[in-house]
């Protein structure tokens, strides 16, 4: 099967520039003498799992209980859902822990913590630690620290932060910065609790951006990262890696023609209305059409408007193309996991238009 047999628009992921980020990412924080834990909440497909997770010592990270679920049902048991736990999911983490599951839980709200310590099984716990994102979390020198820890008592197993305003970050000096801020903050935490005579085992933190850039990761003990993975234009954008690291675009097919612009059949479901590239130093709008071979073939041709199944892409004055009605072309994401989301399987590639193979994947919640 070749690329041009596919319809339209469906997920293309080029298993090759995948594992060679897998070996970028693994490279990096093995100079660091860091595990990684990655956070399979972009890529959700137990096949991009089994490469991303060979020769770690860890297990993975989540971010929905289908995606536990799902990855639990295919063999994996070493799982930190990496969201605030709710009472109603903690049973559901409870019940596939009593089934061989050893899936771990994260809070930062004190009732919730006696509820997971009230719980005839309770699984192990990390706090969440807030390392400057000011999404979820206690601030590290916080008194609410140590009352969870008390509230958690024997489940308390660690804690973890993720450095999510490192995607704020223009440049590597000031991911750098950020990346180490994440780790003080995280073992700070971790000091104080040992201080107060509590073992903590786990210390978490990471970003695709902070894990690519960290200079020192002492006290450390595992690195969260996904989307450094597949990559995309606004990763690209802030350094995180390449613009040749790309894995996963969106095949589609031209459906109308005028001057300076064509009409694919590639829209905002299809490829997301994330428009995070605006911010950066070279705005793509809603996504860089490529060539069917993931090449750009048409210089800076962008999707300026997405309508649900409709994208228009602006053509490149200075690379003038002849595109028929049915032509495929591909586009690259602006933030691969918003796009990957629309979608329910990859038609892999290596590097080339034959289609190697179809991972599957798990959407929903």
């Amino acid at each position: 099967m070749k690329l041009a047999d596919l319809p339209t628009p469906c997920l293309v992921l080029d298993r090759t520039i995948l594992a060679r980020n897998i070996r970028g990412m693994a490279a990096a924080l093995s100079r660091l003498h860091v595990p990684l834990r990655p956070h399979m909440k972009t890529a959700k497909s137990i096949d991009v799992a089994r490469l991303a997770t060979h020769g770690q010592p860890g297990g993975i990270t989540v971010s929905t209980l289908a995606e536990a679920e799902y990855f639990f049902g295919h063999g994996i048991t070493d799982i930190l859902y990496a969201v605030g736990i709710t009472p109603q999911k903690l049973q559901s983490v409870c019940e596939m822990n009593a089934t061989g599951a050893q899936i771990i839980v994260i809070t930062d709200d004190p009732t919730m913590a006696d509820t997971i310590a009230a719980h005839p099984s309770p699984p192990r716990t990390l706090i969440e630690v807030d390392s400057g994102e000011e999404r979820g979390g206690v601030l590290p020198g916080s008194d609410l620290l140590l009352e969870l820890a008390a509230r958690l008592g024997t489940c308390l197993t660690g804690v973890m932060t993720h450095a999510g305003h490192s995607y704020a970050g223009r440049g590597v000096r000031e991911i750098e910065r950020i990346a180490e801020a994440e780790r003080g903050a995280v073992t700070r935490a971790a000091e104080r609790l040992r201080d107060a005579g509590y073992a903590i085992d786990i210390v978490s933190a990471g970003s695709s951006p902070t894990a690519r850039h960290a200079g020192n990761l002492a006290g450390v003990t595992e690195i969260r990262a996904g989307v450094y993975m597949f990559g995309d234009l606004f990763q690209s954008e802030i350094e995180t890696h390449g613009a040749d690291a790309i894995a996963v675009t969106v095949l589609t097919s031209v459906i109308g023609r005028r001057p300076g612009r064509i009409l694919v059949d590639a829209g905002g479901l299809a490829l997301s209305k994330d428009r995070s590239t605006e911010a950066t130093p070279h705005d793509y709008g809603y996504g860089l059409a490529l060539d069917i071979e993931g090449n750009r073939g048409f210089g800076n041709a962008i999707v300026r408007r997405a309508y649900q199944e409709h994208g228009v892409v602006e053509l490149d004055p200075t690379y003038p193309v002849d595109l028929p009605i049915g032509a495929k072309l591909r586009i690259a994401p602006n933030h691969t996991c918003m796009t990957a989301a629309a979608h329910d399987r990859y038609f892999v590639v290596d590097g080339d238009q034959d289609v190697v193979a179809i991972w599957h994947r798990v959407n929903g919640w």
